[in-house]
């Protein structure tokens, strides 16, 4: 196995992080845990160890170390079998840690706080026959109450996190030209004047683990859709039928886990069991953070 099938990349944004090592399947051998800021963000962040510890690297679960993020950056998570053949299954906890009381950098920087994912985000759809409407998070244009052709839309976000990155792209009906090509925040995304339905919406976002996009779309004599995540595709049963209506919002994960399972050696599977390491984002509280 290649190292980069052993580790996990973890986008942190500016602020104190404690990496709790958990669990492990094989408690008799159970794997470390090694720590690391990517290549290339060395200078962004300062590992903090416990006093008798020489290196960033834990040895057992219920062990644990302290990352300080100067600037958004990117952390290395990696476990490594501590016998051969062993197992190299764990589970680690990253939780943010804030002071009591006191704003967080992370807060008025980027853009995190507790309120980020359901303020500021406005959104504007072009509708056959009414124009151009703009709506807030979470609101219909168009859609069940009065379905109508949707030739367009665009997404604002004056307050988006500094770290946070958000493209979108629409279908236009017959592949006209436009249709598919992803556009960053701001854009408009569409026709005006031309007849032209979407038939599909597509929304990305990057640059966190902690928001995601919840999203609801009507297509003409079909079933309202309902999609959740970082990355959102939003289409009728065969692709063709217009979009009479779509509502979008930004919401903080309740529960943001990101698994990574690396595949065995080609040679045997190893005898501890299948091997993955599971890394959780733990959601923002006054003192450590849980999920």
């Amino acid at each position: 196995m290649n190292e980069a099938e052993q580790q996990r990349a973890l986008s942190l944004d500016r602020g104190l992080f404690f990496i709790n090592y958990k669990s492990a399947e094989d408690s008799v051998s159970p794997p470390r845990v090694i720590v690391a800021p990517a290549k290339g963000h060395e200078r962004h962040m300062e590992i903090i160890l416990h006093p008798d510890a020489t290196e960033p690297t834990l040895y057992k679960p219920n062990s644990g170390l302290v990352v300080r993020v100067n600037m958004p950056a990117t952390l290395q998570v990696q476990v490594q079998p501590t016998k051969p053949g062993g197992s190299r299954s764990a589970i680690v906890r990253v939780e943010q840690i804030q002071a009591g009381g006191i704003p967080s950098a992370t807060d008025s920087d980027s853009g995190m706080g507790p309120h980020v994912a359901t303020e500021g985000l406005k959104v504007l759809g072009h509708v056959a026959g009414r124009g151009d409407i703009v709506v807030g998070p979470n609101a219909w244009i168009a859609g069940p109450a009065a379905p109508s052709r949707v030739e367009g839309v665009a997404l604002e976000w004056p307050d988006k996190p500094l770290s946070v990155d958000i493209r979108y792209a629409v279908q236009l009906a017959n592949g006209q030209t436009g249709s598919g090509r992803m556009v960053p925040l701001g854009a408009y995304a569409g026709t005006r004047g031309r007849a032209l339905p979407l038939t599909g919406v597509v929304l990305e976002m990057s640059g966190t683990d902690e928001l995601r996009f919840v999203a609801e779309a009507g297509f003409l004599n079909a079933p309202t859709l309902r999609a959740v995540g970082r990355r959102v595709v939003l289409s009728g049963p065969t692709n063709r039928e217009p979009l009479v209506g779509i509502r979008i919002g930004i919401e903080r994960n309740a529960t943001a886990e990101v698994a990574a399972t690396p595949a065995p050696p080609p040679s045997r599977k190893p005898s501890g069991g299948s091997p993955r390491v599971r890394v959780f984002r733990s959601q923002q509280r006054q003192i450590g953070a849980a999920r």
